[in-house]
């Protein structure tokens, strides 16, 4: 059988490296693309592993259906397996007779269909998010669910924390999956409960960007949504961009007087910072043009606010 695995990012590559352990005899092709310059790069790993995994590769652009199509023509392609593929996958090439096509999806569906979806979890205050494996289909993300498993976040998870265990939940998914997906039989499936669908818009760098006005635990939950190995959440210090790279919930004072990103204390293990209704302790921050680092090194004064441009009071 030959296999077409669309892959990206990490995650897409341990799928690759898994995928032909399991499956070392059936002929695999591999497609990635060229990633965003505010992300982490991924292509030529995922190129280099597919030479080792002695699969094809193809280096697609985004929405390349003419490149997708012709990997899955013949009638050896019997399975189509996407792992966060951005572009849709037109019916011509998914829905061909005789390929089964499904696709990954970061999240418990038809929950957060749509981008970023373990990101707007964390952000969202959720505790839990989740992996799904389900068929392709015109609508994004809203085939039938072949698979599901649970992903727990705890109140101070980061985001990369959360995506090692999504990314865990998809081998196992893939594990316990692939026979029914590459055997003659039927494949489990139902259909997902379309009302209860929510959906995740794309996010770009300028989105994240925090608003001092909102509650301490919004400020939290933000900042570790948008964590490493993406591109943080930031304000503004003097003019200049201020990332927030690690901060956390911290019990205090109670203020009848307040100014949102005023800095009220500044402590050996970081800088209090007053948010809509509360403090936050900032403990890693990195200041436009210099190295990320503990936050008293640059917040060092109560007279400093965050999210003021020069001249603002």
């Amino acid at each position: 059988m030959r296999i077409v695995l669309l892959a990206a990012t990490a995650r897409g590559l341990r799928v690759l490296r898994r995928l032909r352990e399991l499956r070392p005899a059936d002929d695999l092709a591999v497609a990635s693309f060229r990633e965003d310059p505010w992300e982490p790069p991924f292509l030529d790993a995922i190129r280099e592993e597919a030479r080792r995994a002695r699969a094809s590769f193809l280096e697609a652009g985004r929405g390349g259906a003419d490149d997708l199509e012709a990997l899955v023509a013949g009638p050896a392609a019997g399975l189509l397996l996407a792992v966060n593929w951005r572009s849709r996958v037109p019916a011509r090439v998914h829905a061909r007779p005789g390929l089964r096509s499904v696709v990954f999806h970061d999240s418990l569906l038809p929950r957060y269909r749509g981008f970023s979806p373990v990101n707007w979890a964390i952000m969202n205050g959720e505790t839990e998010t989740g992996a799904t494996l389900c068929f392709m289909e015109e609508e994004i993300d809203a085939g039938d669910i072949v698979d599901q498993l649970p992903v727990p976040i705890g109140a101070d998870d980061e985001v990369a924390e959360v995506m090692e265990r999504v990314t865990q939940a998809y081998l196992r998914l893939l594990e316990r999956n692939i026979d029914a997906l590459t055997g003659a039989g039927p494949v489990p499936r139902r259909p997902q409960d379309h009302p209860r669908a929510t959906y995740a818009c794309k996010r770009v760098p300028e989105d994240n960007e925090i608003d001092g006005r909102w509650a301490t635990e919004t400020v939290n939950d933000f900042v570790r949504g948008l964590s490493r190995p993406y591109t943080g959440a930031f304000t503004s210090l003097e003019g200049r961009r201020l990332t927030v790279w690690r901060a956390r919930r911290f019990p205090g004072r109670r203020y009848g007087g307040e100014v949102p990103g005023a800095v009220a204390e500044v402590l050996p293990e970081g800088a209090l910072v007053l948010a809509g209704d509360g403090q936050l302790l900032l403990e890693t921050v990195e200041i436009e043009g210099e190295a990320p680092g503990p936050a008293p090194r640059v917040l060092r004064s109560v007279r400093m606010r965050l999210g003021r441009g020069p001249g603002r009071r």
